[in-house]
């Protein structure tokens, strides 16, 4: 079959090849896939440079999730060749077929396209395990989602907005704004560059922001600690930014907020009740047409260096999607 290998790392997609590979062999209690659609998440890229936290040996299969027709499971499982699925795993889901746990898989909702349920898993559970589970959102509570463009801010964005939140989309790129404002009609959008917190004061009243949601790390760290509302939380998503941000702790102590790191996949694995809790919660919330993944572009595998790249240069407004037939 046809699949997105890592021979070696480099900085610049060079190492990485559209290749034969030999297909999965279903192991006892898992699913197999025919991939029909996956989607770029920005731990994809950095594996290709060997930056992210999750290492694996050289060479290896891409991808973080999925989306596809069942081939062959389990037969204690709720699976029968032929349905629509989605699920992912921590590598080698860029690939025509995939072999994974049956508890790793749900069932694509009624309200989700294979294109957007490819594009679901990953950015979703991010932003319900930092929102929800690890911020403890309330309705009515401001939230800044910094990075709101991309996939997991966008999910962000939209899942804050479904249970109530008043959402602040933030990006560093002017020529988004309008995007923003369409794709998740927030309350507010805001550019963040610079020294923003006097905006933010603007738009909740002085209130400040009970949560905020930070992707991106860098400057936007440093400015977003003061933007935070006393009590509040500043969730550490990710260094999209590239620069891993440092604090003195007299910081928080002063202002009264908590620092909270956040790695949505690890947190699953620890708690995988809390994982399927979480699954479910989306799952129920994408049938009802509550949520809404949005997707910014559908490309053929065989373009994916044009998404990889359109995702390196924050081009992007939602999630980019590869589909291993094409």
């Amino acid at each position: 079959m046809k699949a997105l290998v890592v021979n070696t790392l480099s900085p610049n997609l060079s190492g990485v090849e559209l290749s034969e590979v030999d297909a999965p062999i279903r192991a006892l209690g898992d699913v197999l896939v025919n991939v029909r659609a996956v989607s770029l998440n920005f731990p994809d890229l950095l594996m290709t440079k060997g930056e992210y936290q999750l290492k694996p040996p050289l060479p290896f299969v891409l991808g973080l999730e999925f989306a596809g027709e069942v081939i062959e499971a389990p037969v204690d499982s709720d699976l029968n060749p032929g349905d629509l699925v989605y699920g992912g795993r921590q590598t080698g889901c860029f690939a025509e077929q995939v072999a994974v746990p049956a508890a790793a898989v749900r069932q694509v909702p009624a309200g989700l396209t294979v294109q957007q349920a490819a594009a679901f898993g990953a950015a979703y559970s991010t932003a319900y395990t930092a929102l929800v589970e690890l911020g403890g959102l309330k309705p009515g509570q401001w939230v800044l989602v910094h990075g709101a463009s991309g996939g997991v801010g966008l999910a962000a964005c939209d899942l804050a907005k479904a249970l109530g939140a008043r959402v602040i989309a933030a990006t560093g790129s002017p020529d988004k704004l309008a995007a923003l404002e369409t794709a998740c009609t927030p309350a507010a959008v805001l550019l963040a560059l610079g020294k923003f917190r006097e905006q933010v004061a603007e738009i909740t009243g002085g209130a400040l922001c009970d949560l905020v949601y930070d992707p991106v790390g860098g400057t936007v760290f440093d400015e977003s600690t003061r933007c935070v509302a006393f009590g509040g939380k500043l969730l550490v998503v990710g260094f999209a930014g590239g620069r891993i941000a440092d604090i003195s702790t007299n910081i928080p102590l002063i202002k009264g907020f908590s620092i909270v790191g956040v790695r949505a996949g690890e947190y699953a694995r620890r708690f995988p009740e809390r994982g399927a809790r979480i699954r479910d919660a989306l799952l129920n919330m994408a049938a009802a047409g509550t949520i809404n993944p949005q997707i910014d572009r559908v490309l053929p595998l065989s373009r994916w260096r044009e998404g990889f790249e359109a995702m390196a240069a924050r081009q992007v407004i939602g999630k980019i999607v590869l589909e291993p037939g094409g």
